[in-house]
């Protein structure tokens, strides 16, 4: 028998024993070392799973890494006891997001398993926890890409969460230094700070728009006063967020939103009018995995400071309480 974490209805997440997978001659078994708590866990949890069918159970964790168990003899290209990294998105079986496989568990199976494709050898000196943050660090640096974020620039990122360091990260590396990072947790405004970032500010205790007038300067939009910042990035998701920046914005400034929306929000297309401003959206990493795996030898040390909490499989549920406290990071699951 195996463990896995299942969604069982809204709210409803048990530790579950299971028989071990089946492997078709096409597929692999992954014995799973790490996978960590993404916010689409909770979201999932909380709408009570993703294609659940009635009396079903959704099987989650998509953030992982560990070692090749078993091969299928039609596998040419994966050997027993490597070490890997999945990626869920090209899965057959969409570990973790509505599949019928998830990560917290013992063992995944992975089908239609293919080197390059939805299996990726973790790096030399790369420990299984930091190999398990090549997904969330995909999803971040997809949301760079999207911006189309260039050295020099003057950017924004709202949320210091694990997404939004991980941009923050990512946008240091790429030679941005002046960057901004909003959150209301003093924790993670150190880890930003830990980071590089040139000011870790605390929007509700500011008026953010005198301090972003201080440190990137002014520009003019017809009779009003803008903000100099160039770009903004949006991984916190506040209803507020969208107008406000629209409000303070200068002319041909640049935002993407990476965050999760579950409702409308309102925003001001008058004033977004009169900026030529642009919005843009990311989710997901259609290419990014590859530069992402690629970079972790170089990043390692920056990357230790993305996690926050380390717990065992058997105490899921006290580490999933860690996880949606807005002082966590990245949380991971040893298994």
């Amino acid at each position: 028998m195996r463990r896995i974490i299942n969604i069982h209805g809204v709210d409803d997440v048990r530790l579950d024993h299971i028989s071990p997978p089946c492997p078709d001659d096409a597929d692999i078994v992954v014995d799973v070392r790490a996978c960590g708590i993404c916010g689409s866990d909770l979201t999932y949890i909380k709408a009570g799973g993703i294609h659940r069918q009635p009396n079903g159970v959704t099987p989650i964790g998509h953030e992982l890494s560990g070692d090749v168990a078993y091969v299928g003899k039609s596998v040419t290209d994966i050997t027993v006891g490597q070490r890997v990294i999945l990626n869920p998105m090209t899965t057959p079986s969409a570990i973790g997001s509505g599949g019928s496989e998830g990560a917290f568990s013992d063992q995944v199976l992975v089908r239609q398993a293919s080197l390059g494709i939805n299996v990726f050898p973790v790096p030399d000196g790369i420990s299984y926890d930091i190999a398990a943050l090549a997904e969330p660090l995909a999803v971040a640096l997809h949301g760079v890409n999207r911006l189309q974020a260039r050295a020099g620039e003057k950017i924004v990122v709202f949320g210091c969460g694990p997404i939004g360091l991980a941009i923050q990260l990512w946008l240091l590396d790429r030679g941005i230094h002046d960057v901004i990072a909003l959150d209301v947790a003093d924790s993670r405004l150190a880890r930003a700070s830990a980071l590089g970032v040139r000011a870790a500010l605390n929007p509700t205790k500011i008026n953010l728009v005198d301090a972003l007038k201080k440190l990137h300067g002014t520009a003019r939009v017809f009779s009003r006063e803008a903000v100099g910042t160039d770009a903004y990035i949006d991984a916190a998701g506040a209803t507020n967020i969208l107008s406000d920046v629209v409000n303070m914005a200068k002319y041909q400034s640049r935002m993407a939103v990476t965050a999760a929306y579950l409702q409308p929000v309102q925003i001001p297309l008058g004033a977004m009018l009169t900026t030529e401003m642009s919005l843009t959206t990311a989710v997901g990493y259609p290419t990014e995995m590859p530069t992402v795996i690629e970079a972790m030898p170089r990043l390692k040390n920056q990357l230790e400071q993305l996690i926050s909490h380390r717990f065992s499989l058997d105490n899921f549920f006290p580490a999933l309480d860690i996880a949606r406290a807005p002082s966590s990071a990245k949380v991971i699951i040893n298994i």
